[in-house]
């Protein structure tokens, strides 16, 4: 077996949840069946059991805080479209056996949040459909579920306070689905504080929740905000109104939790693609760093004892759950997964301001060399020096990557985010094309075997760069993508709708040139690359109907392509099929540009 195929099947697991008043219980997702599933972890036996079994996996899954219960969201072959269900922490997993659903009387929907209530009888669950826009429930075991809240523009549960007696709703009822304001509300539905930093939509500034205290009558509110022009944290006192700026000497962006007992917070830090911890302690204002390897700290956890587990990575070595011990708290059994080889930083002068690049480069190799612009999705995402299976294999076959922290990346300020407006996609590619003239000039990239490819956001973005670009690149491989904007716009799921109205300032009906220049499609006669194009069947974020329309364009002037198309959704929790998808991509190359 390959290294590279090695990495995909490599046993790995996601930082473990725990149950707040039963810490001991734990969840998480592994791949160790061949399929990402859930696990219950009995931290005093040291038992793992399989939770979940389904055909195309399942990753979103939550532990009540009395540890008692499980709940799953239980949708269609990846269609992201579904309900909650519930099973007790102990239950053994039966074949043909379905568990109960969690919230009976709520219909089907994408989900928008929940949260748990301790006494394990009471929760708190956000819907969105293309019919109610965004709805919020409370529900109580044994009774009907009460809507608490509707809203046409996306909305979704943010926490539930320590005793239930407060329920925390991010909301874009201004009309921007990339800054939030928030709500906060009782069991009846009535409004308790406001807190919205858009001015009606006309600011950008978002906010959003990151926790309650975890403290039976306390109503403090650790929450996010923009208002130094990077996300940081504070703490809202919700019934008094009064907020607790915590002005950090930490540069780039700045995510916090609560430590169990109330008394300190979990700093999350990220700056220039690297991650780290502090402890911050909210009585004397002490920062003190909480001690991780270089790298990305993909999740961290602060437990009862005060120590503080981790999901760390890097570039080089696979990701594993750390812990302030020394210890490795899940070491699944098993093959283990090859490393790979660290990033270099690289930052080229774009258009809109110095743009950050991550290069890989196989072991003792010298330009010019085949080059793979993988990009990244989101598109408010960013890549970082994390382990990757993906770009990996890329390089085990002779080729460098670069990735690129276009404008729209988060984790270089708010101003380099939300510089992503109107001229969508082309903004990106502009700052794609620097980093692309400096690969050729430094003599890393071999200008005639340039590879732009990517997944969802960055699919979209190989797919319109083959269009705009046409010179630039030799191949373009897009996986989950956008291909006609307008066609995606309509058949996409609402929140989506709302993201794009808000990135290019309407719908396709109302600012139908934005649609227009920003569309693939729009582009395709242009291109002359050959095309490679994978796309999921039940994907509700790229609909295949818009590719679809994109392939037949090709198809009509017999450009170079191939499409596969397989049964899931965005993506897929398989490893089988993913490798599958890595070895048709990796051969598409190969027969275009030779090895």
């Amino acid at each position: 077996m390959p290294d590279w195929e090695k990495r995909f099947r490599a046993p790995r697991v996601s930082l473990p949840d725990w149950a707040e008043d039963a810490p001991h219980r734990s969840l998480f997702v592994s791949n160790a069946t061949g399929t990402y599933e859930l696990y219950a972890w009995d931290r005093a036996t040291g038992e793992q059991r399989q939770v979940t079994h389904r055909a195309n996996g399942t990753t979103d899954g939550v532990l009540s805080p009395d540890g008692e219960w499980i709940w799953w969201f239980d949708d269609k072959d990846g269609d992201e479209f579904g309900i909650w269900r519930r099973r007790p922490f102990g239950a053994a997993l039966v074949d043909g056996e379905t568990d109960e659903p969690a919230v009976p009387g709520l219909d089907p929907s994408y989900p928008a949040g929940l949260a748990i209530c301790r006494d394990g009888r009471t929760s708190v669950v956000g819907r969105s459909t293309d019919d109610d826009g965004s709805t919020i429930h409370l529900a109580r075991a044994g009774e009907a579920p009460v809507e608490l809240y509707r809203h046409r523009e996306s909305a979704g549960v943010g926490d539930l306070s320590h005793d239930g007696s407060l329920i925390a709703v991010e909301h874009t009822e201004h009309g921007d689905a990339m800054h939030s304001a928030l709500r906060v509300l009782r069991p009846d539905g009535s409004a308790v504080a406001e807190l919205d930093d858009t001015e009606g939509g006309t600011v950008e500034l978002g906010l959003e929740v990151l926790g309650f205290a975890p403290v039976d009558g306390d109503s403090r509110l650790l929450i996010g905000h923009q208002r130094r022009g990077r996300w940081e944290p504070l703490v809202w006192e919700v019934t008094t109104g009064e907020q607790t700026d915590l002005r950090l000497d930490l540069p780039g962006d700045v995510a916090a939790e609560w430590y169990p007992d109330g008394s300190a917070l979990l700093i999350a830090h990220s700056f220039e693609a690297r991650s780290d911890l502090w402890r911050y302690d909210l009585a004397s204002g002490e920062l003190t760093e909480v001690a991780t390897p270089p790298g990305t700290v993909s999740g961290a956890t602060a437990r009862p004892d005060g120590t503080v587990e981790y999901l760390w990575s890097s570039a080089a070595e696979p990701s594993v759950v750390r812990s302030t011990t020394g210890e490795i708290v899940l070491d699944p059994p098993g093959l283990k997964s090859p490393g790979s080889v660290p990033v270099e930083d690289v930052w080229v002068e774009g258009p809109g301001g110095r743009v950050h690049a991550l290069i890989q480069r196989p072991v003792g190799t010298t330009g010019p060399l085949p080059t793979v612009f993988e990009i990244h999705g989101g598109p408010t995402w960013h890549d970082s020096d994390s382990f990757a299976a993906g770009p990996a294999a890329w390089i085990d076959h002779g080729y460098a990557v670069v990735r690129v922290n276009y404008r729209g990346s988060t984790g270089y300020g708010r101003a380099w985010t939300d510089a992503l407006k109107h001229r969508v996609g082309l903004i990106e590619l502009e700052d794609i094309a620097a980093v692309r003239e400096w690969a050729v000039t430094s003599g890393l990239a071999d200008p005639d075997r340039l590879i732009l490819t990517g997944g969802s956001w960055g699919g979209y973005l190989t797919l319109l760069g083959l269009g705009v670009q046409p010179d630039a690149w030799a191949l373009g491989i897009a996986a989950v993508p956008v291909a006609d904007y307008v066609t995606a716009y309509h058949d996409e799921m609402e929140a989506l709708k709302a993201m794009d109205r808000t990135l290019l300032g309407g719908t396709p009906e109302e600012v139908p040139e934005r649609f227009e220049a920003s569309s693939p499609l729009t582009y395709v006669d242009a291109v002359k690359a050959p095309v490679y194009i994978s796309a999921g069947v039940n994907d509700p974020r790229c609909p295949i109907r818009q590719i679809d329309n994109y392939v037949h364009r090709l198809a009509a002037r017999e450009a170079a392509h191939e499409v596969y198309r397989y049964d899931a959704g965005h993506g897929s929790l398989v490893v089988d099929e993913r490798i599958k998808q890595v070895r048709l991509e990796l051969d598409f190359a190969e027969r275009h540009l030779g090895k």
